[in-house]
């Protein structure tokens, strides 16, 4: 599945802490103890395939074929820290935080896509995931992923208990599905 462009700078956004930290420990062999304590918490959430890239990357190796066997939002983290050792310039702030009027159009893609594509549906639940534990409004939109997988499309559903921001996520979501569902 090809990651349209704002949902690579979600992606970057949601992990920027976790990249630059990578880039950071593996940039300074002194804090190799730190950077094995953070990828055995990353690999307790399930990501062993990008800890596995990671280490061959703490290792030495920097062929962007590494990326290739990971899945789309794997494969955007992996990337990210091999352009950030290579050139710090590139890395993402990590004090950025997801903006969710910016999610609508990459979320509505990746719920469409998710009905018939099993990669799609796995990165779906991953974001779903990281916007579960940032609390707030990306708590509340990451619990109306599913509705909105098995077809839920009543706004008064989905936007119940949320804010006007929130709520305008939602309206944007459902829009793009409709222009989606229409093609």
């Amino acid at each position: 599945m090809s990651l349209l462009p704002e949902q690579r700078e979600q992606i970057l956004t949601t992990h920027a802490a976790f990249i630059c930290q990578v880039v950071t420990q593996i940039n300074n062999p002194a804090l190799r103890g730190e950077l094995d304590e953070l990828l055995q918490a990353a690999q307790q959430q399930g990501w062993n395939e990008l800890v596995t890239v990671i280490r061959k990357i703490a290792d030495g190796a920097r062929d962007e074929r590494l990326v290739g066997a990971l899945d789309a939002e794997d494969a955007v983290i992996a990337d990210a820290i091999l352009r950030g050792l290579q050139d710090p310039a590139t890395l993402p702030d990590p004090n950025a935080r997801p903006d969710p009027s910016m999610a609508a159009p990459g979320l509505a893609h990746m719920i469409h896509a998710a009905r018939s594509d099993p990669q799609a549906l796995v990165l779906l639940s991953n974001m779903a995931e990281q916007m579960s534990r940032a609390g707030g409004e990306m708590a509340q939109l990451a619990a109306i992923i599913r509705p909105l997988i098995n077809g839920e499309r009543d706004p008064e559903r989905l936007c119940s208990g949320m804010g006007a921001r929130g709520s305008g996520v939602v309206l944007g979501i459902l829009d793009e599905l409709a222009k989606l569902q229409s093609h």
